[in-house]
């Protein structure tokens, strides 16, 4: 029986475990998400809260305590600077775990462990990518028409080959039918 037994052992030694469990709660202050098992998810959620809660307090104890588990020390001006203020008026439940499914090697479960945000925070977030974005294609004028010229050739009655790229333009050349899709691959932090 495994009475007053409340961690999960991850099949691994007490200094790998922590070794493992401290990579992990630094990739995901750093990160703001990473993908990993939900078992190590579910272990690095608690230890990840408990720091954010030390983040709170602010003082000298509480960052040498965090410093003592955090492995980057930019990390740690990060978790106290930035992150530890999102979560000023919020008592707890400070991660999320979203699972995405089964690895193909090993059917291992995958799950997303990420910093659970407001809408303000996720709003900002959007603008600034969507910002970073614009100046991308203003940098790529002259090389490749991006969503928007894309869109304002289709409008102007131009066939959306017709515009650009290389699927466009071997259909005009030699009349062939598009090939496959390209596969798309998961966007985020692989860790653990």
């Amino acid at each position: 029986m495994r009475h007053r037994k409340d961690h999960r052992k991850l099949s691994r030694t007490h200094s790998h475990r922590r070794a493992v469990l401290r990579n992990l709660a630094t990739a995901l202050f750093q990160y703001e998400r990473i993908e990993t098992t939900v078992a190590k998810a579910k272990e690095t959620r608690r230890l990840a809260e408990r720091l954010i809660t030390f983040a709170k307090q602010g003082d000298l104890a509480a960052r040498r305590h965090v410093d003592r588990f955090v492995t980057r020390p930019e990390v740690t001006r990060k978790l106290f600077a930035t992150i530890g203020p999102w979560y000023a008026e919020r008592a707890g439940g400070y991660t999320r775990i979203v699972r995405i499914g089964r690895r193909l090697g090993d059917a291992g479960e995958t799950a997303y462990l990420e910093l659970v945000k407001t809408s303000e925070q996720r709003e900002t977030e959007r603008k600034a990518r969507i910002e970073a974005e614009e100046a991308r294609e203003k940098g790529l004028k002259g090389e490749k028409p991006g969503k928007k010229a894309r869109a304002k050739s289709e409008s102007e009655g131009e066939a959306p080959g017709e515009a650009g790229g290389r699927r466009g333009r071997r259909k005009l050349e030699e009349g062939a039918t598009p090939g496959p899709a390209k596969k798309r691959t998961r966007t985020g932090v692989k860790t653990g």
